[in-house]
């Protein structure tokens, strides 16, 4: 089982994908992303890691607008399971309606990112996500290693 830190994008747009990989080359985050599509593709793949043992991402970056399983069903199926309910989950989403900003706070996310417009603006969003989240926070024991806390 690898367990090199990677980061799990969760995006339906193949330009928002693009530009947060750039967005991530430009800053020297070297992570690995991992990239779904859809939000089934999400439970399904973080089921199947915690079924079969496979490192859980270090952080995940969730859209909102998903098609088959919503962003917010996502998040509600990440923090419902013991074992990937500690993954620190940024929402990254161009959604300006604060109920999907109050609902995914209530869900549980650890962060709420609206994508800027403007490239320069989202590179330099997407370098302090990366910064926080993968230099700076401390993360649990068990987040990204598939272990359970006990």
């Amino acid at each position: 089982m690898s367990t090199k830190p990677y980061i799990l994008l969760v995006e339906d747009n193949p330009d928002d994908v693009e530009l947060t990989r750039r967005a991530f080359a430009k800053n020297h985050i070297a992570n690995e992303v991992m990239v779904l599509n859809d939000g089934a593709q999400a439970v399904e793949f973080l089921s199947g890691a915690v079924r079969e043992g496979r490192a859980l991402p270090q952080v995940i970056l969730l859209d909102l607008k998903l098609p088959k399983v919503s962003g917010l069903e996502v998040l509600e199926h990440i923090r419902a399971d013991r074992a990937t309910c500690l993954i620190p989950t940024v929402i990254l989403t161009s959604s300006k309606q604060d109920e999907d900003l109050l609902a995914g706070y209530r869900l549980g996310v650890n962060s709420y990112v609206r994508k800027p417009v403007d490239f320069n603006e989202f590179v330099e969003a997407v370098r302090q996500v990366g910064l926080y989240w993968l230099v700076l926070n401390e993360a649990p024991p068990a987040a990204g290693t598939g272990g359970v806390m006990s």
